[in-house]
């Protein structure tokens, strides 16, 4: 799983949540010379996860953060000249290390396909090569979550989705989970840093543990309810749900504010609990069911009168996919002459595309019917006129070392969640069925 990267959780920096070879190549380059040649790199898939029709970005914003921690301490630069994993040339190239270059990318919360130019990091090689690792190890777990809940969020049809994965997680991984499930449109965490973090809504009550503590579960309701008022969700499997239901109301009276089922058929369960909520006058209190849901149990439970959903294990795992397979490879780079010539990976079921991008999609009648990839030289590139109806989907993060603040923080987050709302709104219909397919557009490659 991908570690938050953020240096005051971790306790360093995130200059070495990478891979040794990022560092071998930057000392071989610069002694060979080569460490300052202009490159371009691309962060895109060949593929999506088997069956799924779209994926979510996610994780960008969390890269400008990670970017600005990304300088080396005196003690991580020890450790890479005692380990000799680089030359003293090196520690004294990184001692004062920024990244200079410019960034460009989809936008987070964005819709992306196979061979979408995601991001394109350009900059000299070195500074470019080093960050490698921590864009893909971002973007494929953020991605990998905001596609997932992406899906949940569709099949729970405007009932809201809040992420429980904390506990199966990583303890930094959890944290990027619920920041990336708030992108793919979830409403909320129980995860209390990512809360504080992020600003997003925090929820939890109890557990069964409360329940079992008690010597019955009258006394459990009653001492959360004196807690936490009368407005508390009550979890209402550890014994009898109907037994449970009948203490909680009498408890709480009709003011509940809800109950949570987290075992046994959720759909039946719902209808008997929602009858007989209303039989007891709590007819405002709300049902929200857990336990290891995924899309296909929420679409499921479309009839059953749930009022929202608790995932966990599924989403902080992809629902099955926890990667999304992203690659980071050198598109363009100057040559001995100077001048910037188109790189590509020739190899069997690794080709890959060459030279610098811009990424548009088009539309018919006001649905996206495909995306269009323009490859070319730089000059070319800024000649180009696109169609009058077709998207611009890239934009600047980083502008010659310069991060753009809207990409970051809570409301970059929120913003990110409502664009890939109105991304999504923008799909044919077939986007967003669960059955196994295509992916939704064909993504037309071109080079000018």
């Amino acid at each position: 799983m991908n570690a938050e990267n953020n240096s005051k959780d971790t306790g360093t920096s995130t200059a070495l949540m990478t891979d040794m070879y990022e560092y071998t190549m930057l000392d071989a380059a610069l002694q060979d010379g080569t460490a300052g040649r202009r490159s371009v790199f691309e962060v895109y898939t060949r593929h999506l996860p088997a069956g799924r029709r779209y994926g979510v970005v996610a994780g960008t914003g969390r890269i400008l953060d990670a970017l600005a921690d990304f300088h080396l301490s005196e003690d991580e630069l020890r450790f890479l000249s005692d380990r000799h994993i680089v030359s003293q040339t090196t520690i004294d190239w990184l001692e004062h290390f920024r990244f200079t270059g410019t960034i460009r990318g989809y936008r987070e919360g964005e819709i992306f396909f196979p061979d979408s130019p995601i991001l394109q990091v350009e900059g000299g090689f070195g500074e470019c090569t080093l960050l490698e690792t921590l864009i893909l190890s971002i973007l494929n777990y953020d991605s990998a979550v905001a596609s997932a809940a992406s899906r949940m969020v569709t099949a729970a049809k405007g009932r809201p989705c809040m992420d429980m994965g904390a506990r199966r997680a990583n303890e930094y991984a959890a944290v990027a989970a619920a920041r990336a499930a708030i992108v793919g449109g979830f409403q909320g965490t129980s995860n209390l840093l990512a809360a504080k973090r992020y600003g997003f809504k925090a929820i939890g009550t109890a557990a069964h543990s409360f329940t079992l503590l008690h010597d019955n579960e009258r006394e459990a309701f009653q001492g959360q309810i004196q807690a936490l008022g009368k407005g508390t969700t009550l979890l209402t499997d550890t014994y009898s749900i109907e037994e449970a239901v009948r203490t909680a109301v009498d408890v709480a009276g009709p003011e509940l504010g809800g109950v949570r089922i987290d075992s046994g058929d959720l759909g039946s369960l719902a209808q008997q609990v929602r009858a007989q909520l209303d039989s007891l006058g709590a007819t405002k209190a709300t049902i929200t069911v857990t336990n290891d849901l995924d899309e296909y149990a929420i679409a499921s439970l479309q009839d059953a009168p749930v009022d929202s959903y608790g995932v966990g294990t599924m989403l902080v795992t992809g629902s099955g996919a926890p990667t999304c397979a992203m690659v980071y490879k050198l598109t363009e780079r100057e040559n001995s002459d100077g001048v910037m010539q188109a790189v590509a990976k020739k190899s069997v079921g690794k080709a890959s595309v060459p030279g610098r991008k811009l990424a548009y999609r088009s539309y018919h009648n006001g649905v996206a019917d495909a995306e269009h990839i323009i490859s070319g030289a730089e000059d070319a590139l800024a000649a180009f006129t696109p169609q009058q109806d077709w998207r611009d989907l890239l934009v600047t993060y980083v502008d010659h070392g310069q991060s753009r603040p809207e990409f970051q923080g809570e409301q970059a987050v929120l913003d990110a969640r409502e664009h890939r709302a109105k991304a999504l709104e923008e799909m044919p219909i077939n986007a967003l069925s669960l059955m196994k397919g295509e992916p939704v557009l064909p993504t037309l490659v071109r080079t000018i």
